[in-house]
């Protein structure tokens, strides 16, 4: 079982150093809102927070995370003291419950981590997972679409996984991992949002460690008498395992200039449905991949649908966050690709049962920043490890979570076990060059740099077709050898176009078989915020009119097309400027990330909100 923080005796009280405005500089409070405090509520605000030593402490609970963590306690267990704490903090209310992916995956990593399990067939090979959470690929298909057919094409070796890989739930996957990771002696926290890096002093020098959010602060900025401060976790080393776009990974890749002579990241938004099908429509092991329709030739994206378990199919959609039509939905389009027979002679008759969304790494090799800074380390998505030509990233996680872990036991291995955080008071901060040296001789190095070009390959003039005869070339041929690394230097919310230059899309409504309105897919995620809290997505002095202001009149409201929660609302309102009223409905988000990567005035910053909120994902 994960365990419940208990601070009254393992936590040491530290000075609240320049904390008078801790709750509002991440939050960006208004000025009204902080004038409305009183002392009291100031008081309550800026009390000392507890801290605990920890020798590592890791922030998210996803597959690199875990795989960090368990990597670390075998190392130590076997080579070590065993006395080594390793924290894992995560925000979701469970393991795996805001894990999102399609997912096919590949067992290498996984054998790496799990060298010995029961598991594994008799002749040594298989995957080190429980089998009734993984189905082998029995056969696979990629196919081009048109708005009424389909059309076979060369599958590239990259995307052939039958026989050798496996769908899954990476949701249950993430469960297990943790179920493995408390077995070595991991000390899990679910439940836990960390907002905000503790330094080792006002110039930021090194990376100190961590503080969990604030709990029960009300929509008006004032402590609510649920109110608990947060905690700070010091540790020899922190571990920021994000996810894709995590928000203190953005703050830390500009405190230590991480992307100096990388290019920037480019993302894009994956959207995903469970169906119980048809037993005759069910067709176990089966994955196919679609290009095409209802894409045009200019925007990067496919659809999927992999058949798992028993009678379940997963089937979704990844759109490039770099298109440049403001009026299109990323979710509709989700919604029109289901009408083609490919998925709807498959999907009618049956049930969907969840619904998910998350942003995604699309910028390969070229876009991997700086992986270590002095006190810490990136490792999987946020980082952006991720194949776009496999459409695969859970083995590159794993990988680096492995990476990770032996070059930070190499460090402190033969250093004393903390017992106090004062203990790091004069500790030179570990810079892990080592680990950044040992993915630069790893096969998952090796893997990204072999698949640069293909992603960029896409932003061609010729699109669509560009693409798929560059990356046939690169990866089918030249398998990574061509002299040259195409590049690609806008953002995804630079790419973004003023409305003027397109018309308005009718999407068809919703038929409440296939296809459905936003709001029913939402109900299908278990997203859960509380209502009085304040609202984690923040804008510059949360004034909505300002921002509709900014945004409105080039991009006339982008912010609720790219949106898969129906967080962003532009309502028709006679009292404003613009004829419209800006409103975030925070209630809603999926913490897909999307709203921060795409936003073309960049404008909003997605920040956690307080622990345990958020969606709660099934089979996702």
């Amino acid at each position: 079982m994960t365990q419940t923080l208990n601070f009254t005796l393992k936590f040491a009280a530290t000075p609240a150093r320049s904390f008078v405005s801790y709750p509002y500089r991440r939050q960006g409070a208004s000025s009204a809102l902080k004038d409305s405090l009183t002392e009291d509520d100031i008081e309550i605000l800026t009390e000392e927070r507890a801290a605990d030593a920890v020798d590592v402490c890791i922030v998210g609970g996803g597959p690199s995370g875990l795989a960090t963590a368990i990597k670390l306690k075998q190392l130590d267990n076997e080579n070590g003291s065993g006395e080594l704490r390793v924290v894992v903090l995560e925000k979701a209310s469970d393991f795996g419950s805001h894990i999102v992916s399609g997912a096919v995956i590949e067992p290498g990593a996984f054998r790496e981590l799990f060298p010995e399990s029961e598991y594994y067939n008799e002749d040594g090979s298989g995957i080190p997972l429980p089998p009734d959470i993984v189905t082998l690929v029995a056969h696979d298909s990629m196919k081009m679409l048109t708005e009424k057919y389909s059309f076979p094409l060369p599958e590239p070796s990259q995307l052939q996984n039958a026989g050798k890989n496996y769908i899954a739930s990476l949701n249950n996957v993430v469960k297990y991992l943790s179920e493995q990771a408390e077995e070595v002696g991991v000390e899990l926290y679910p439940g836990i949002s960390v907002s905000e890096v503790i330094y080792s002093d006002e110039a930021k020098t090194a990376v100190k460690g961590v503080a969990t959010k604030d709990m029960g602060i009300s929509k008006l900025g004032k402590p609510k008498p649920s109110f608990e401060r947060g905690m700070e976790f010091h540790a020899r080393i922190t571990v920021f395992a994000e996810g894709c776009h995590g928000s203190l990974t953005k703050e830390l890749i500009n405190e230590y200039n991480l992307r100096e002579g990388k290019l920037p990241q480019s993302y894009g938004l994956g959207i995903k449905e469970i169906w119980e099908v048809s037993p005759e429509k069910f067709d176990k092991g089966y994955v196919g991949h679609t290009v095409g329709y209802p894409l045009n030739y200019k925007d990067y994206g496919g659809g999927f649908q992999y058949h798992f378990g028993e009678g379940l199919v997963a089937v979704g959609f990844v759109l490039a966050l770099d298109y440049a039509n403001p009026y299109l939905s990323p979710y509709q389009e989700f919604q029109k690709m289901k009408l083609h027979p490919f998925y709807k002679n498959v999907l009618e008759g049956g049930k969907c049962i969840s619904y998910a969304a998350r942003a995604l790494n699309e910028g390969g090799y070229q876009a991997i920043p700086k992986l270590y800074f002095p006190g810490g380390v990136l490792v999987g998505c946020t980082a952006g490890f991720l194949n776009v030509a496999k459409i695969k990233g859970t083995h590159l996680a794993i990988k680096t979570g492995i990476l990770a872990a032996e070059s930070i036991f190499n460090e402190i291995s033969e250093l004393e076990v903390l017992s106090d955080p004062s203990e790091l008071e004069d500790v030179e901060p570990i810079i892990l060059k080592l680990y950044e040296e040992a993915f630069e001789k790893s096969w998952a190095r090796e893997e990204l740099f072999s698949v640069r070009n293909v992603r960029p390959s896409f932003n061609s003039p010729m699109g669509l077709f560009g693409g798929l005869t560059h990356a046939g070339l690169s990866t089918l041929i030249t398998k990574g050898a061509e002299p040259w690394t195409l590049d690609f230097h806008h953002t995804d919310a630079a790419a973004t176009q003023d409305a003027s230059k397109f018309t308005p899309i009718e999407y068809p409504k919703a038929d409440g078989k296939i296809t459905f309105d936003l709001l029913t897919s939402v109900s299908r995620t278990g997203t859960y915020h509380d209502e009085d809290e304040q609202c984690h997505l923040r804008i510059p002095d949360q004034d909505h009119r300002k921002h509709a202001e900014k945004a409105y009149p080039k991009y006339k409201g982008v912010e609720q097309r790219f949106c898969p929660a129906g967080v962003y609302e532009y309502i028709e309102d006679k009292n404003e400027p613009l004829g419209v009223k800006f409103q975030i409905n925070s209630q809603n988000c999926i913490h897909c990330k999307t709203c921060d990567i795409k936003v073309p005035t960049q404008d909003i910053d997605w920040t956690v909100p307080e622990g345990g909120d958020g969606p709660k994902y099934y089979m996702s």
